[in-house]
């Protein structure tokens, strides 16, 4: 499995009432990639990939790995950041938009969203919470990126989303093409 992506979830949604004892979760996201596409990634319950919920307060930094002993050098490889561009538009594609007029840069320099509601390239799949359930609560949508070395393969121009069930602390990941 490849790992994807890492995001903080500041708050789960929980039932009115209900308060989380863990209060902040990491969730860790992860594709197949061992041949992409006969995997069935694209699917929430195949196998394909995984997304996992972790409590902040139970991680701990890793040391980072070696550096190179010819040059001395640490390599990372291909990496990418972001950062967060809050904008009112009512759906996911409509920010996007509104982002690429309003900064001049390309759309495939978006990479996704924060919560809301999934704005899908197909029919709504929201996954059920297998312990509960109950439909997930979406966390991220995700674009595949516009670099070739760091894009993420959702089949060529999809979009993935990672979904998370609050009262039984599970998560999802699917994608769409």
């Amino acid at each position: 499995m490849q790992f994807l992506a890492q995001i903080i979830v500041d708050r789960l949604e929980r039932p009115i009432g209900q308060v989380d004892p863990h209060g902040t979760h990491v969730m860790a996201i992860f594709m197949c990639q061992n041949d992409p596409g006969m995997c069935d990634e694209w699917s929430p319950t195949a196998g394909g990939n995984r997304a996992l919920l972790f409590p902040a307060d139970t991680l701990q930094a890793m040391p980072a790995p070696e550096a190179d002993s010819d040059e001395g050098v640490l390599r990372l490889g291909a990496v990418n950041a972001v950062s967060l561009v809050s904008l009112p538009s009512a759906d996911y594609f409509g920010a996007r938009e509104e982002w690429g007029i309003r900064s001049g840069n390309s759309l495939r320099d978006v990479l996704g969203q924060l919560g809301g509601r999934p704005d899908w390239l197909q029919d709504d799949e929201t996954p059920s919470c297998p312990d509960c359930t109950r439909p997930m609560n979406l966390v991220a949508q995700f674009e595949e990126g516009p670099d070739h070395a760091t894009a993420m393969n959702f089949g060529g121009c999809g979009t993935a989303f990672a979904f998370a069930c609050g009262l039984c602390t599970r998560a999802a990941f699917l994608w769409q093409c």
